[in-house]
């Protein structure tokens, strides 16, 4: 008997997989990655469970359920019950190449708003087609039985029926367990952070989603500077070097003159005033003085270079163009 483990490297996910381990069926592990969740955490949990672990790209699929999701979004840009019918579906095309008989995941009944109350896992469950394949060891004694506990593949009675939002129950499981080190529960997918859902729904309105204009969001300090132009300011020699990598040929690069500064990419509808902006802006967070300084700028496609003689934009200013600001 063997059972695929949905594993995002979090202690539910760990727990879930060692409790079936423990029942004496063989795991193997799945985890997903896409611009906006890495699979590393899994990578390191699957290898301390010493199960074997596959990984699957579903960037293509992502970023239509974000353009898109049937069942909305969360309190960020995160179409997670869309998102775990598409991971279920996934799972069970591999589950029949590794021959394994029934999927498992650490959901726990109430512990998300959106995602894990019952009608989300009925939904999960129903919309994938497997949901009488899916089993959720932590909080399954809560919900109705499953083929595998059915046909006793599984002892239900060895199951858990953990529910809402406090981890004290896991917490505990983990030291009856003895899994001592386990990443925290917060920080996995992007598209849950506050700051980067805001700057996300931005571009969503403007209907400008693609993988460069992701891989923007997530370097650098971002304004709006019109409804068809912002400006991305680099935070450090990291930042600048990744930015120049993201630009586009219709793209303005901006930079202080003799002063230590950021790069600072503007994108968009570009006329002189935006410009103006733009290198207001990128001289506030360089070491020129407050007075004035001279900012070059040119268009990636061209190279040629010009300059523009700004003061450094004022804080209350910058605040009112900074995208994913506290509205």
């Amino acid at each position: 008997m063997k059972a695929l483990s949905l594993l995002s490297g979090g202690l539910d996910s760990i727990l879930a997989t060692k409790i079936i381990q423990d029942q004496g069926i063989e795991v193997e592990a799945l985890s997903f990655t896409s611009p906006f969740f890495a699979a590393d955490k899994a990578m390191r949990a699957a290898k301390k469970l010493e199960i074997s672990f596959h990984t699957e790209d579903i960037t293509k699929e992502i970023l239509s359920l974000v353009k898109s999701p049937p069942h909305g979004f969360g309190k960020g840009a995160n179409p997670c019950i869309d998102c775990h019918i598409l991971m279920v579906k996934k799972a069970a095309a591999l589950m029949g190449k590794i021959r394994a008989s029934f999927l498992i995941t650490g959901e726990v009944l109430g512990e998300r708003p959106k995602s894990q109350n019952r009608w989300a896992l009925g939904v999960v469950g129903e919309e994938s087609s497997w949901g009488d394949y899916l089993l959720r060891p932590l909080t399954a004694k809560n919900l109705a039985p499953t083929l595998p506990e059915r046909r006793g593949w599984v002892n239900r009675e060895k199951l858990f029926a953990i529910k809402g939002r406090s981890r004290r129950p896991q917490l505990k499981l983990a030291g009856e367990m003895g899994i001592e080190k386990f990443p925290t529960p917060a920080g996995g997918c992007l598209l849950t952070d506050p700051i980067f859902s805001q700057k996300l729904k931005d571009l969503l309105i403007r209907g400008k989603i693609n993988l460069n204009e992701i891989e923007l969001l997530k370097v650098g300090r971002h304004f709006r500077l019109g409804p068809n132009s912002r400006l991305v300011v680099g935070r450090n020699e990291k930042e600048n070097r990744r930015l120049l990598d993201l630009t586009c040929p219709d793209d303005f690069c901006l930079q202080v003159v003799s002063f230590q500064g950021p790069i600072s990419v503007l994108r968009g509808e570009i006329d002189e005033k935006t410009l103006l902006k733009a290198a207001s802006i990128t001289c506030r967070y360089s070491d020129a003085p407050e007075d004035a300084a001279q900012v070059e700028y040119y268009r990636v496609s061209r190279k040629e270079k010009k300059y523009l003689e700004v003061v450094p934009l004022k804080d209350n200013e910058l605040e009112m163009l900074r995208m994913g600001r506290s509205l």
